[in-house]
């Protein structure tokens, strides 16, 4: 061994060090979106979804050119698969929407809420379309979700569309990115370019009934441009960390960006949360330490 050469076993943990860093930290700025969009109050939602969108695709056809991945995009393309990500833009292009304008209408809880579901629904979706079955822990794990929600539809069901159109749109699209299988940052960047038409139509439309493209002043300006760089710089994180760490660990790491989102809710933002909201977000957080004890013992399976 050279003086130089690290240890097999030492660069693996580095390896896994560092994808704990960037996972975290893609999570962590997920999580401080309420915070960012609430800079945007001013705005109305559809113009921010529109920017958003916009400088998404300029800053992901950058972070693409300079990580090389356009000779793969060009490779995968095909119809078949432009059909199935102008459904997964129309997804994704529904929960970008609803969230903005929830946050600005100060529905933070329900959006953590949406998120925290998102992963059970995840399971559900993947039973109904791909055949896959539940083990009795992640089956329990739904049950008790389920239960919450319930609740909280009979108890309070006004605004629990919000989070069932997040997460509903999350999860399909995810399915729907998983029978592609085409890499999140190429994805993104096709899902955004088939929106950029929509998104530029919108801003021209109101620019025609005398409303601003940008902002009232350059701070609104600065959190419009800078739009893209909270949506592709995480993603980028992401990917990063999916490389350097097993995937079942790295998706325990999303419960990072909700979980700070109903801290914001509750504490920051002073949203209303009562007895019924405990006993909803106790049962899906139950829930959750189910499904995520079950995927953690999945994958200390084969080495025992």
């Amino acid at each position: 061994m050279s003086r130089t050469e690290v240890p097999a076993g030492q660069a693996q943990e580095q390896e896994m060090r560092s994808g704990v860093v960037y996972a975290t930290t893609a999570y962590l700025i997920y999580g401080a979106m309420p915070i960012y969009m609430k800079q945007l109050q001013a705005v109305p939602p559809g113009q921010i979804m529109a920017h958003r969108v916009i400088w998404s695709v300029v800053l992901l056809a950058i972070i693409v050119s300079f990580v090389r991945r356009w000779d793969t995009l060009r490779r995968r393309l095909s119809l078949r698969l432009v059909g199935l990500f102008a459904v997964t833009a129309m997804l994704i292009g529904t929960n970008w929407l609803v969230y903005i304008w929830a946050v600005l209408q100060n529905h933070v809880l329900e959006t953590s809420l949406g998120f925290f579901i998102t992963p059970l629904m995840t399971v559900l979706l993947g039973v109904a379309t791909l055949g896959e079955r539940l083990s009795r822990l992640q089956a329990i794990a739904v049950g008790i979700a389920a239960v919450g929600v319930v609740a909280l539809a009979l108890g309070q069901a006004g605004s629990l569309w919000i989070a069932l159109v997040l997460a509903a749109t999350f999860s399909t699209a995810g399915l729907i990115r998983k029978i592609v299988q085409l890499d999140p940052l190429c994805g993104l960047l096709v899902e955004t370019s088939l929106l950029a038409p929509f998104a530029i139509a919108w801003l021209w439309l109101a620019s025609d009934h005398g409303l601003p493209v940008f902002g009232t002043d350059a701070v609104d300006n600065f959190f419009l441009v800078s739009t893209g760089v909270v949506t592709a710089v995480p993603l980028l994180l992401f990917s990063v960390a999916a490389k350097k760490m097993p995937y079942s660990l790295v998706g325990q790491f999303q419960y990072i960006g909700p979980s700070l989102q109903f801290l914001q809710a509750v504490l920051l933002f002073h949203e209303p949360f009562g007895l019924l909201h405990v006993f909803t977000f106790g049962c899906i957080w139950t829930g959750l330490a189910f499904f995520t004890f079950d995927a953690l013992r999945g994958q200390r399976a084969p080495g025992a």
